[in-house]
């Protein structure tokens, strides 16, 4: 299964960076990591989606299960750099107002603390 590469900013927030399509083929990949690291205490976590082509409603219920186990740990789960086709996805599900999205990973955390 694919692992995505994953880096800590300087804030400790962890950022991943799927790349492709995040289909029913690698949303699953994406959901186990995001649990793994929020399991390992990283409850800031950004999902960096530049690099992210195509995104269908599994890859959507692998953000969404990211984010509530990152909330139940008391974290956040945020999404950066969404690419056009993904941006459309989350408008057209109403998600964009569920996932908090920003410009830049490094970005999507800051003023918090």
């Amino acid at each position: 299964m694919s692992q995505y590469p994953t880096r800590v900013t300087e804030s400790g927030v962890s950022v991943v960076r799927p790349d492709g399509r995040l289909n029913m083929v690698a949303a699953p990949a994406l959901r186990r990591q995001l649990h793994e690291l929020v399991d390992a205490g990283n409850t800031r976590v950004v999902v960096d989606l530049s690099a992210t082509e195509f995104i269908d409603s599994s890859g959507l219920g692998a953000l969404i299960s990211g984010l509530k186990v990152a909330r139940q740990a008391g974290g956040d789960l945020r999404i950066a750099a969404p690419t056009r086709q993904v941006t459309t996805v989350l408008e057209l599900t109403n998600l964009n107002r569920v996932l908090a999205t920003y410009d830049s990973a490094d970005g999507a955390f800051d003023g918090d603390s």
